[in-house]
C-alpha cells in the first residue's frame, strides 16, 4: 500500500513539474541547453517555480559583429525563479547566469516572461522572452559588460515535445574593445522536450 501511495505521489508531482532539454540551430550556429525543475528533487520547493540549468553555444562569426571571426564556445550556468500570475497563463521570472568564453566571464541578472496562448483546444502555444544584463561590477576577466535578449514562440506538436522558433542577441563587450562586440545575433529553430 505504501509503495502505491509513493508511486501516485511521484506521478502527481511529475505531472506538474517538468525538466526541459532544448536544441536550437540555424545555418551556422548550434545551441544546446537543459533546465532542471528543483521541485522534482526537493519536496520543500513548489514544482515549476525554481530551475537550474546550463547552456552551450557554438556560434559562427557569420552572425557576429566581426564577420568571419573565430569565436570561442559560450558556456553558461543559470538559475531562475518563476511564478504564474493568478492562473492567467502569464509567467514572470527572475534569474541570474554565470557565463564564460575564453578570457570573458560575467554574472548577468535578468527577467523572463512566458505567455500561454489561450488556444489549448487547438494546440498548446507559448510566447516567451528574456532580458539579462551584467554591468561592469558583475564582469570579470577581460569583460566590460554583457547584454542578452531573446524572444521566442513554441508550439507543442506532441505531448511534451515542441518546435521552437526564436531570435537571440548576445553582446559580450570586452574592456579592450573600442566598440561593442555582438557575439551572436541570429534567428534559430529547434526542438524543446519536457521530461
Amino acid at each position: 500500500m505504501l509503495k502505491k501511495m509513493a508511486l501516485i505521489a511521484v506521478c502527481t508531482a511529475s505531472a506538474f513539474a517538468m525538466h526541459t532539454g532544448e536544441i536550437n540551430i540555424n545555418d551556422a550556429d548550434l545551441e544546446v541547453s537543459a533546465k532542471f525543475d528543483v521541485g522534482q528533487f526537493n519536496q520543500n520547493v513548489e514544482p515549476d517555480t525554481m530551475f537550474i540549468g546550463g547552456k552551450f553555444l557554438k556560434a559562427s562569426g557569420d552572425h557576429s559583429s566581426v564577420k568571419g571571426a573565430d569565436l570561442d564556445p559560450y558556456f553558461e550556468l543559470n538559475f531562475k525563479l518563476q511564478k504564474e500570475i493568478n492562473n492567467s497563463g502569464v509567467f514572470l521570472g527572475m534569474g541570474m547566469k554565470l557565463n564564460y568564453t575564453e578570457n570573458y566571464s560575467t554574472l548577468p541578472l535578468g527577467l523572463e516572461f512566458a505567455y500561454r496562448i489561450p488556444a489549448k483546444d487547438f494546440v498548446p502555444m507559448y510566447l516567451h522572452g528574456e532580458l539579462y544584463y551584467a554591468p561592469g561590477a558583475l564582469a570579470f576577466s577581460d569583460a566590460k559588460d554583457y547584454l542578452e535578449y531573446r524572444i521566442g514562440y513554441d508550439i507543442e506538436i506532441i505531448d511534451n515535445g515542441s518546435i521552437t522558433l526564436g531570435y537571440r542577441n548576445m553582446d559580450t563587450n570586452y574592456d579592450n574593445s573600442v566598440r561593442d562586440f555582438t557575439y551572436n545575433e541570429s534567428w534559430y529553430a529547434g526542438f524543446k522536450i519536457k521530461f
